[in-house]
């Protein structure tokens, strides 16, 4: 802090830095409401201990997680690593910020990293998995038909939850077979839709969709059974309720189809810049982590089927 200036109350800082993130930067409101949870935690985690966050420094900050990553408190569970990392990132982006406005004169993140933990890989679907859960929407009511066109589209397209949810009429092209998805940070990408995905969507569109809507001028694809854009709520249920019909409740999200989507298209020869700009990842070093889950697939067929691997493994 400069030598003029007086410290100011925390919660005015993380208001005006999130105003900036909105409204310069373009993020999401899911990831804004993320980084003021993440700053008001590091403010409740500080105050008992005696630091003010304005003159924190490197080593409390990288205490504060170190205690998230090892779970201390012990009644709270360690932090998993991509929650760590956003932390981290939250706390550079915040500081950076100060640093800019002149209300801070250092920068106590300059060096700092989230610790790391033994990485879990996520889970992936064998094509025999996806082939039982995209059967799972049996019949040819309206909701089969939106549940089986909903699962089809994650798979087809590795879209997040948030980017289903959010599809609107707009944004397919069925003709051409392609979609345009609203990423991270609003960022739009164009993706194409596998034939099997673009039957199942013109089928639900003309057959199921107008059932929930009747003549109301909803945008959204994907609806409910009151004729509202489909919650995440709701396609967490939908997704769950047709993972146990598969038998695959115990290792199944709507973010498992996604990495499913990527380790099938990478396993199937597509290269790793072309499925980073399907999956809209900003960074290909966070795509590069289904090559560790395709090489994890070629070991257990090589350990399955050669003759004198079993010793070695």
């Amino acid at each position: 802090m400069t030598a003029t200036a007086q410290p100011r109350a925390f919660e005015p800082l993380v208001l005006d830095f999130l105003a900036y993130l909105e409204f310069e930067r373009g993020l999401s409101r899911n990831t804004l409401e993320a980084y003021r949870s993440d700053l008001l935690q590091v403010g409740a985690w500080m105050r008992p201990r005696g630091v003010d966050v304005m003159s924190a420094t490197h080593a409390d900050l990288a205490a504060f997680l170190t205690d998230l990553a090892t779970g201390d408190p012990p009644e709270r569970a360690p932090a998993a690593n991509a929650t760590l990392q956003r932390k981290a990132a939250c706390l550079r982006s915040f500081y950076r910020h100060l640093r800019r406005e002149e209300i801070l004169d250092h920068d106590p993140t300059a060096d700092l990293r989230a610790p790391r933990k033994d990485q879990r890989l996520p889970n992936v679907l064998s094509r025999d998995d996806v082939a039982r859960l995209l059967a799972a929407p049996r019949g040819t009511d309206p909701a089969a038909l939106r549940d089986r066109a909903l699962l089809e589209l994650m798979y087809a397209c590795g879209l997040r939850a948030s980017e289903a949810i959010g599809l609107t009429l707009a944004d397919l092209d069925l003709e051409a077979g392609v979609l345009r998805a609203a990423g991270k940070g609003s960022k739009e990408r164009l993706v194409p839709i596998g034939r099997e995905a673009v039957n199942a969507v013109r089928i639900y569109v003309e057959r199921g969709r107008p059932a929930f809507v009747g003549l109301a001028p909803e945008p959204h694809l994907f609806v409910n059974q009151r004729g509202a854009g489909l919650t995440r709520q709701g396609l967490y249920k939908i997704v769950q309720r047709h993972a146990r019909a598969a038998g695959l409740d115990d290792r199944m999200s709507p973010h498992t189809l996604r990495h499913t989507f990527a380790t099938h298209l990478l396993a199937g020869g597509c290269d790793l810049r072309s499925l980073q700009e399907m999956l809209g990842h900003a960074d290909i070093a966070t795509t590069q982590i289904y090559t560790h889950l395709s090489a994890d697939r070629l070991k257990d067929v090589y350990f399955a089927a050669h003759p004198r691997a079993t010793v070695a493994h």
